[in-house]
């Protein structure tokens, strides 16, 4: 999974109004509802049915700690669906995304400036039709570079140009090297 991918993943979980289930049997049990049948829950996270019944009776307790992974992931995956929908639609249409990174941004400028790339740490709030963007874009599957692009677009027109009232010869912003990029909406 990319970075953005990822960032996306984070504030989502942040949104949860209640916890998952922690416990192992909750989690199966959560999955059992979710997928309606131990086969189903078994193909998700790469056991067998049989296991995933035993999970659920208390005979097993300690999976294997990559299955273990699978599982969190799996009701982490599911879990307040209509929670993240809200916000994401809420970002949307009126609240936007804030992006905070530290990553080698560059660009291309006018001759007689300097168009070399730096690393900067930039916390910067995107309006709502960026968020709209990311959001279609990780829905149709877009690569990083695609969602790096639509980020770079709402820096250059936010922070770099100031929304029309500075550095208006600026034709593209990249974002490379990225340390780190966290997205809160």
């Amino acid at each position: 999974m990319s970075e953005i991918h990822e960032a996306i993943e984070r504030a989502d979980r942040e949104s949860f109004t209640r916890e998952p289930p922690k416990t192992l049997k909750g989690q199966i049990g959560y999955l059992l509802k979710q997928l309606g049948s131990a086969k189903a829950v078994a193909q998700e996270i790469g056991v067998t049915a049989d296991s995933v019944n035993r999970y659920r009776r208390g005979a097993r307790k300690h999976p294997r700690a990559d299955v273990a992974a699978k599982i969190d992931n799996a009701v982490r995956a599911r879990w307040q669906p209509l929670v993240r929908k809200r916000r994401q639609r809420q970002a949307a249409t009126t609240g936007g995304i804030t992006v905070e990174t530290r990553a080698r941004f560059g660009y291309t400028a006018p001759v007689g400036t300097t168009d070399d790339g730096r690393f900067r740490r930039l916390t910067v709030h995107l309006p709502p039709d960026y968020a709209q963007r990311l959001f279609d874009a990780r829905d149709a599957g877009a690569s990083d570079q695609q969602m790096r692009g639509i980020i770079a677009e709402g820096f250059k027109e936010v922070y770099f140009q100031d929304n029309g009232g500075r550095a208006m010869g600026l034709s593209d912003v990249a974002i490379n090297d990225i340390d780190y990029l966290d997205l809160d909406y």
